[in-house]
């Protein structure tokens, strides 16, 4: 499913929806821990392209949802999730919230947990084996997670009880421990043996076997399998550089970057043959 087949009416959106008249000398992005690669080159990209420097800070959309709402001011917020930009859009912070990106939940295991795609389930019910998540209403990928043992539920009843109580909800949350300056925050996690099974982001989970290079990396069965769909969103009163920024993430040039880094992205011209 292509989720850009819109892209003309979003991009006309956010040009009738921008303040052209007003300009800026720099800019800042807050955009989801998961998007901290990918953003980082698009925003060097953008800088280089414009001679506009792009300040970025990243983190679980959630906290930066709460961050924006006690007063912090981005020009633009790139989150994990559309519910949070539509709730920032609805307490009329910014509008339109935009689709820009998409990624899938997999899994991450030690060396030694003989888990397939074939046996996920059963392996993630395991007594023995140890469940990691990140935290739910603080990172999308916490909910995406629960989202995940609901799946699980219809499979049989009871399920999303016996992984909801089990998780072990080890990142993303206010109070989470950090990794190390320089390491993956799920590699570190994996290495430092906190859970012998990890779901997180496809995305994170490539950047965590690079960090903790033992771990293997697992694909979701079709059955529990669950999408993120990442929203945009543009504060209110921004200046034209804000929106000219979230034209470049739409833009070719923005999408090949974060395709380049396992994200979805369609908003990309097929080569001419």
């Amino acid at each position: 499913m292509k989720i850009f087949n819109k892209i003309a009416t979003l991009a006309a959106l956010l040009v009738l929806s921008s303040p052209w008249s007003v300009s800026a000398e720099s800019l800042s992005l807050y955009a989801a821990g998961s998007l901290k690669e990918a953003m980082g080159e698009i925003a060097a990209s953008y800088e280089k392209s414009y001679t506009t420097k792009v300040s970025t800070k990243f983190g679980p959309s959630g906290l930066l949802r709460k961050a924006i709402e006690g007063g912090e001011n981005p020009d633009v917020f790139a989150s994990a999730d559309m519910d949070h930009p539509q709730a920032l859009a609805s307490g009329k912070w910014g509008s339109p919230v935009v689709l820009f990106t998409r990624n899938q939940l997999c899994a991450v295991a030690q060396s030694n947990v003989e888990v397939t795609s074939e046996n996920f389930l059963n392996t993630l019910l395991d007594k023995d084996i140890r469940v990691g998540t990140s935290t739910p209403k603080a990172d999308p990928s916490g909910d995406y997670a629960w989202e995940l043992f609901k799946k699980a539920d219809t499979i049989k009843a009871g399920n999303f009880t016996s992984l909801s109580e089990k998780a072990l909800q080890l990142t993303g949350g206010p109070d989470s421990a950090k990794a190390p300056e320089g390491r993956n925050q799920y590699g570190w996690v994996m290495a430092e043996k906190k859970a012998d099974i990890f779901l997180t982001y496809c995305t994170n989970a490539v950047l965590a076997q690079k960090d903790f290079q033992s771990l293997k990396i697992v694909r979701i069965p079709a059955n529990l399998s669950v999408g993120a769909d990442y929203g945009l969103l543009v504060r209110n009163s921004a200046s034209t550089e804000a929106w000219r920024l979230a034209m470049f993430i739409l833009s070719p040039e923005g999408q090949k970057i974060l395709r380049a880094y396992g994200f979805e992205a369609s908003a990309i011209p097929q080569e001419k043959k």
